[in-house]
């Protein structure tokens, strides 16, 4: 017995159209309970195996509550906004964005934009139909729809009256190729290993009676942060080694553990240890620069903190500071409070992370190709004691294949650690399949959950919907369309918000501040909308 299955497949899809079979469930169970069934909106690109997996399991859930007598309503939905849309965008005008909307103007780069959203579409429906998949495309929905749009502003005024927005500086994985910083997850997609300079760099100690002709010294994997260097980090709590050189007559402070990076072979090393210093006591310390780009502003800055962050087992014990380029150098630089909100440290580089006029020997080089001038620099100084290679695993844009760095932004974050309480007792009361991933993917997710960064400096998206202050003193958040127009006094069509619309208009200030203009970012997320055009 020989069985044709996929000529039984078009059979069974024939049969289907033949008698409108979804559309006709629709209407038999349209005076019965609602099974609502939320499904986000797929990215524009060509179905893979994992949509069509997905689809599966979508499809088996409400047709399963359909069988049950249950009305299930189910749209297919199209994420048409954010980086994967610029990025084919940028590819197709071999522009950066932020250089595309410079020439173009807003307006022409998001009609480009949105000439392609729907590019994949009919694709999509013929493989959709063909896995058997019962959804809706004459009613589709997609992120870029007004009512969308609107609903998410809805939402994240919710959120912003009852006081969980808020604005920061932090530090995020960066992508130099999209201009733009990405989420921490989305860092995680794309590790790989990759190979770095590591180098060793003296900080002659200043100031301190008896050391004065004494170094401190500094492992880096990074050499482009180097000229924002502003402070050296060490543990109270280790003991660190002062030794002399004999051959060279240098002396050096280090963590014992660290010698093996300064001499290729420790039998052979020929130095004489001077003194135990305990961490605290270095704490104070004042050193020589090795740039001074940012001596003048930092004065009272390029000395040693306390940080307990420093590890013994990685480097030399002593930890290079660029507050602006590390969470960690950021935080151990506002704990000892040379970093506040109105001194933010220095951040030489671009959004395309090219050097910039504060560092002028370097200005308009990207910062990995900088490495080798900045190194070669500080060989004919004499500061570069040891430079070799290190091969480590490293982030990764997952679009455009480029290693991350890590840089200080301005964003935009949603208040998330004072729900995880609220949000794991919900857990509880709700029914996972599998069960495992409830109770240990999931929940430990939320247990570890970080405040949630939802700005992005992009264009082709949802515009946050925050009026501002040039001092940011006053902030007014709009909920709709609606509330825009009688906050402003708008009175034209308003029937798109992207950023090129909105943009435009100003909202009076109430303390006498001028107009309030709208902020420049967008969301990099869509909030939870059900299919009957509510949002939830």
């Amino acid at each position: 017995m020989s069985v044709n299955f996929p000529k039984a497949e078009e059979e069974v899809l024939r049969y289907w159209r033949e008698i409108d079979a979804f559309q006709t469930q629709l209407r038999l169970t349209q005076d019965q309970p609602r099974f609502t069934f939320y499904d986000g909106p797929l990215s524009v690109r060509l179905p893979h195996y994992g949509h069509l997996l997905t689809s599966t399991i979508k499809d088996i859930i409400p047709r399963y509550w359909s069988m049950k007598g249950y009305h299930v309503s189910r749209r297919f939905g199209w994420d048409t906004h954010g980086v994967p849309i610029e990025y084919e965008i940028d590819k197709r005008l071999k522009l950066s964005a932020r250089d595309a909307v410079s020439q173009m103007g807003i307006e022409k780069y998001n009609a480009e934009c949105r000439s392609i959203v729907m590019t994949y579409s009919a694709e999509w429906r013929h493989t959709i139909e063909r896995l058997g998949r019962w959804i809706d495309f004459d009613h589709d929905y997609k992120s870029m729809d007004l009512n969308f749009m609107e609903s998410c502003w809805w939402v994240f005024k919710q959120l912003y009256d009852q006081g969980d927005v808020y604005r920061a500086y932090q530090i995020m994985p960066y992508s130099t190729k999209l201009c733009t910083s990405l989420s921490h997850m989305e860092s995680k997609q794309n590790e790989k290993l990759t190979q770095d300079p590591a180098v060793l760099v003296s900080f002659p100690v200043v100031g301190v009676e008896g050391k004065e002709d004494t170094s401190l010294v500094v492992y880096t994997t990074t050499p482009w942060t180097l000229p924002s260097n502003l402070l050296i980090a060490v543990h109270s709590d280790f003991e660190y080694l002062e030794i002399l050189e004999e051959k060279t007559g240098h002396i050096f402070i280090m963590l014992e553990s660290g010698l093996s990076m300064l001499y290729k072979d420790l039998t052979k090393a020929q130095y004489t240890i001077l003194n135990r210093i305990p961490g605290k006591s270095m704490v104070g310390w004042k050193y020589k620069p090795l740039f001074n780009y940012f001596s003048d502003a930092f004065a009272d800055c390029f000395q040693v903190i306390a940080a307990t962050y420093v590890e013994a087992e990685e480097g030399t014990g002593l930890v290079h500071q660029a507050p602006a380029f590390g969470q960690e150098d950021y935080d151990a630089a506002v704990a000892a409070g040379f970093i506040t909100p109105r001194r933010l440290p220095p951040c030489p580089v671009d959004d395309a992370g090219c050097f910039t006029a504060e560092v002028p020997d370097y200005v308009g080089q990207y910062v990995k190709t900088a490495d080798r001038a900045i190194l070669k620099d500080l060989r004919s100084t004499g500061r570069l004691l040891v430079e070799s290679q290190v091969s480590h695993v490293d982030k990764f844009c997952w679009r455009s294949d480029t290693q991350l760095i890590r840089r200080a932004v301005s964003s935009w974050f949603i208040r998330v650690t004072d729900s995880i309480p609220e949000m794991l007792r919900n857990l509880e009361e709700s029914n996972w399949v599998p069960k495992f991933v409830k109770d240990k993917r999931f929940a430990n997710w939320i247990s570890n959950a970080h405040d949630w960064n939802i700005s992005r400096n992009r264009y082709w998206g949802t515009p946050i919907p925050l009026w501002v202050s040039e001092d940011y003193e006053e902030i007014v958040c709009v909920g709709s369309v609606e509330e825009l127009k009688r906050l402003s006094g708008f009175d034209g069509p308003l029937e798109d918000i992207h950023r090129d619309k909105v943009d435009r208009i100003t909202i009076p200030s109430r303390q006498g501040k001028g107009v309030l203009r709208r902020v420049e970012e967008i969301f990099d997320c869509w909030f939870v909308y059900s299919h009957d055009h509510s949002p939830a």
